[in-house]
C-alpha cells in the first residue's frame, strides 16, 4: 500500500512542477504586458501634452495698401472777402437801413451819420472860397489895368510887377479853398456808409444815436459785410504729406449739419512754409456756395485722395505686438516656427494698420498671436484665412471673370 502511494506521488511531483513553471511564465507574462502597455501610455500621454503645448494660430499674408491714400483732416470756412466798415466822420449814427443777414449789393446804403461839425466845416470853406474868387477877381482886373498903364508910361514896371504877383497869388489862394471845399465834400460823402461789394451783413455794432468815431480806433466795426458766394477753406496739412499739395489737387469736405452731402473744393495756394508750433503746412482751397448751404466759420472735414508714392502692406491690427523691446509682429517660416519681427506702423486704419518698415508682403503673419509666444516656438496654422481687402480683392475677381486675349 505504502508502495503505490510513493508511486504515486513520484508521478505528481513533475506534474506540479511544470504546472508552477508555466503559472510563473503566464505571470511574468502579464506583468510584462502591464509594463510595456504603461510604459506605451505614458509614452503617448506625453506625445499627446507636447501636441497640446503646441499653440494653433491663424495666419495669413498681408494684403497690399491702395494705390491712393485717403487723408481727413479738420479745417474751416471762412468767406472769400470779409470787410468791417468803419467811419471816416465823426457824428451820430442817424439811421441804419440793413440788419445782419440782410443780403445787400454793391453800394447800397447801410447807415447814415449826422455830422453837423463837418457841415459847418464845409460852409465855412465855401464862403472862404467865394471870398477868393472875388479878391482873385479884383486882383485880375487891377493887373490888367497896371498893364495898360505901363504901356503908356504912367507906372512903373515894378508897381505893375507887384500887382501882377498880387493876382497870381490870389489865385492860389482860390485854388487852395477850393482844394479844400473838394476835401470837405469828400468826407460829406462818407457820411452815407455803404456796402462795398455784393454780400451778407455779418454784423451790425451800432444803433440809433451812438457817437461814432473816425476811424477804426478802439471801437468796434459799424458793420461787417461777407461776400460767401465762394468760401475759403483753411487746413493745416502734417509736413509728412506736403509734397503731395500740388496745383490742381482737388478734395471734398463734409460739415456736420450737412450729413450724407459732399462739396467739391479746388486747391488755391499754401503758405509755402512749415509752422514751427505744429509742425504742419496751411493749404488753402475754394469752395463753391451758390447754393449757400455753407456758412462762414464752419467746421468742416476735408478729405484728400492723394496717389500712394509706395505700396505699403497692410495686416489686422490685432496682429500687433506691444512688449517691452517694442512693437512686433509673429511671422510663420516653411518649418511652422515663428519669428518676432520689429515693424513701425505708417497709418492706423481703424481695425487694421499699414506697416511702414520691417515686414514683406511675402511673410505669413500671425492674428491675436498668445501673449507667450516667443522666437522659435513651433506653432500649428490652422488656416491661412485670407484679409479683408484679399478677400475682396478676390470677390471682385470672381464677378469680373478671367480675361482672354
Amino acid at each position: 500500500m505504502s508502495n503505490k502511494f510513493n508511486n504515486d506521488s513520484s508521478q505528481r511531483l513533475p506534474y506540479l512542477k511544470h504546472v508552477g513553471i508555466a503559472v510563473l511564465l503566464l505571470a511574468a507574462g502579464v506583468a510584462a504586458s502591464g509594463i510595456v502597455s504603461r510604459v506605451h501610455a505614458q509614452t503617448r500621454l506625453g506625445q499627446w501634452a507636447d501636441e497640446q503645448a503646441v499653440p494653433t494660430v491663424v495666419a495669413a499674408r498681408p494684403s497690399q495698401s491702395a494705390a491712393t491714400e485717403l487723408l481727413v483732416l479738420p479745417g474751416h470756412l471762412a468767406a472769400f472777402v470779409n470787410a468791417p466798415t468803419y467811419a471816416r466822420v465823426s457824428g451820430y449814427l442817424h439811421a441804419w437801413y440793413a440788419d445782419i443777414g440782410t443780403r445787400v449789393r454793391a453800394g447800397q446804403l447801410l447807415g447814415l451819420i449826422d455830422t453837423p461839425e463837418l457841415d459847418q466845416q464845409l460852409e465855412q470853406a465855401k464862403a472862404d472860397l467865394q471870398t477868393s474868387i472875388a479878391n482873385e477877381k479884383l486882383a485880375d482886373v487891377t493887373a490888367a489895368r497896371w498893364q495898360e498903364m505901363l504901356k503908356q508910361g504912367s507906372v512903373s514896371q515894378q508897381a505893375t510887377d507887384e500887382k501882377t504877383s498880387d493876382r497870381d497869388a490870389k489865385q492860389a489862394i482860390v485854388a487852395a479853398n477850393q482844394a479844400n471845399v473838394k476835401r470837405l465834400e469828400a468826407l460829406e460823402s462818407f457820411k452815407h456808409i455803404v456796402a462795398p461789394f455784393d454780400g451778407v451783413v455779418t454784423a451790425r455794432r451800432t444803433d440809433v444815436g451812438d457817437l461814432i468815431d473816425a476811424g477804426g480806433g478802439n471801437r468796434p466795426e459799424l458793420f461787417t459785410v461777407s461776400d460767401e458766394h465762394r468760401l475759403r477753406v483753411y487746413v493745416n496739412v502734417p509736413q509728412s504729406y506736403a509734397s503731395d499739395i500740388k496745383p490742381g489737387l482737388t478734395a471734398t469736405l463734409t460739415v456736420p449739419e450737412r450729413p450724407g452731402m459732399t462739396f467739391n473744393t479746388t486747391l488755391d495756394s499754401t503758405d509755402e512754409s512749415i509752422t514751427q508750433a505744429s509742425g504742419t503746412l496751411l493749404v488753402q482751397l475754394q469752395v463753391d456756395n451758390s447754393s449757400g448751404l455753407l456758412i462762414p466759420g464752419d467746421y468742416t472735414e476735408v478729405h484728400f485722395s492723394l496717389l500712394a508714392t509706395s505700396r505699403s502692406v497692410v495686416v489686422p491690427a490685432s496682429a500687433l505686438i506691444f512688449r517691452q523691446e517694442g512693437l512686433e509682429v509673429a511671422v510663420v517660416n516653411e518649418d511652422s516656427r515663428v519669428e518676432l519681427k520689429h515693424v513701425s506702423v505708417k497709418a492706423d486704419l481703424g481695425t487694421q494698420v499699414e506697416i511702414g518698415s520691417g515686414l514683406s508682403a511675402t511673410d505669413r503673419v500671425v492674428d491675436n498671436p498668445p501673449d507667450s509666444l516667443t522666437s522659435g516656438d513651433r506653432v500649428h496654422v490652422a488656416s491661412t484665412s485670407p484679409t479683408p481687402a484679399q478677400a475682396t480683392a478676390e470677390a471682385d475677381s470672381n464677378q469680373t471673370g478671367p480675361a482672354h486675349g
